[in-house]
């Protein structure tokens, strides 16, 4: 009765854990939350604010596929103030990240196309490979490379079947940046192919000592995909854009128009606010936070023996090894969720490599939380040693 693409979809783990930890806090108990990749700020109140007054002006129609001409140009002075000369043009804003993704894939690729991606990385990417009827072919990345691929990896992979490449910088769960001279060195092999390269910035603004703002300073001939969820902390109001090559446009925006019509007008409208400079300042000052909080974790996990083999360049993730505690990481996550309530990702929601000696811990909670929640660990490693 339903097609065949819907068995090849793994279960997201994560949200199973959401779920589950959901019901200990209804049934009463405080549980720490590392597990899910959402800003806990709510949104900067000069985005809420233009929110309200799209609403009250009335601003609740279609707009154009693409965006409206305000937000692409606010969009394309974000990119001159890092130093990249963007045409608004080629800038298309979509319902969230994932309609981004949703709209390269339908661009780029057609049946039994193969695109290389990373492993581990973000689960959802092989869905919308497969939606279309491509294959999602992983490059297995480890920590001894520092979770960052290179023109080797992506040389070894590449066969006749594939089309392009989908990577991301900073990565999820990896938090590593891509080097500048691999972005470089990747894309001119990918051209010579005449293949695509679609990098994921989404945590763009989330970044320690960036080597770069943006990889369009160094190619403009990929095709980035961005979103307001992360740095710009508007998750639920699910927009986000793409930045194409000229010769693209007029393909997706045709996808745009068919498959979703538009993005949500008010999201659309409020979001111009995310650009101003006091929306700024927040912005800056809760990246800041996060980069706090991800010493006080880092320093906490490691005081407890925890192995994190590679501090994050961005975005809000330790990747960290659990191996020392004999458990695989789901037997970790759920023994650890269930007995002391404390919530964090397994590796095997992020690939198949060395997926059962990592977990995913996300700093998107409070340094109080992040205490407690390393309390709880230190109390569950002795429990454990005892048992």
């Amino acid at each position: 009765m339903y097609a065949k693409r819907v068995d090849q979809i793994k279960p997201f783990r994560v949200m199973e854990i959401l779920a589950r930890a959901g019901e200990l806090e209804a049934s009463g108990h405080r549980v720490v939350h590392f597990e899910v990749g959402e800003p806990d700020f709510d949104t900067a109140e000069p985005i809420v604010t233009a929110g309200r007054k799209a609403l009250s002006d009335g601003r609740t129609r279609y707009t154009t596929a693409t965006g409206i001409e305000l937000l692409r140009e606010a969009i394309a002075q974000y990119y001159e103030r890092i130093g990249v000369a963007l045409d608004p043009g080629r800038i298309i804003v979509t319902a969230g990240a994932s309609g981004g993704l949703a709209l390269l894939a339908g661009l780029l690729l057609d049946p039994r196309s193969e695109v290389l991606i990373t492993d581990p990385g973000y689960p959802a990417n092989e869905v919308f490979v497969q939606l279309v009827g491509g294959n999602p072919v992983p490059m297995q990345i480890g920590a001894n490379q520092q979770f960052r691929p290179s023109l080797v990896d992506v040389q070894a992979a590449w066969g006749e079947q594939t089309r392009g490449t989908l990577l991301a910088s900073p990565a999820n769960p990896t938090g590593a940046m891509i080097p500048a001279d691999s972005i470089r060195e990747i894309s001119a092999f990918v051209a010579r192919r005449d293949g695509f390269f679609i990098l994921d910035e989404i945590y763009q603004g989330l970044v320690n000592d960036p080597p770069y703002a943006s990889a369009l300073q160094i190619d403009q001939n990929l095709f980035v995909l961005n979103s307001f969820s992360k740095f710009f902390g508007m998750t639920g109001w699910r927009l986000g854009w793409v930045v194409v090559p000229e010769h693209a446009v007029a393909g997706i925006t045709r996808l745009a128009q068919n498959l979703f019509i538009s993005p949500s007008s008010v999201a659309q409208y409020a979001a111009v606010a995310a650009f101003s400079s006091l929306s700024m300042a927040i912005h800056e000052e809760r990246a800041q936070m996060f980069r706090d909080r991800c010493k006080q974790l880092a320093d906490g996990l490691r005081q407890l023996g925890f192995i994190v083999p590679v501090m994050p360049d961005g975005a809000f993730y330790l990747y960290v090894d659990v191996s020392h505690t004999g458990l695989t990481s789901g037997e970790f996550c759920l023994r650890l969720l269930d007995d002391y309530h404390v919530a964090v990702t397994p590796g095997e929601d992020f690939g198949q490599y060395q997926h059962d000696r990592y977990v995913r811990f996300a700093y998107t909670t409070s340094g109080e939380d992040i205490a407690i929640g390393l309390e709880r660990i230190r109390k569950a490693l002795a429990d454990w040693e005892c048992a």
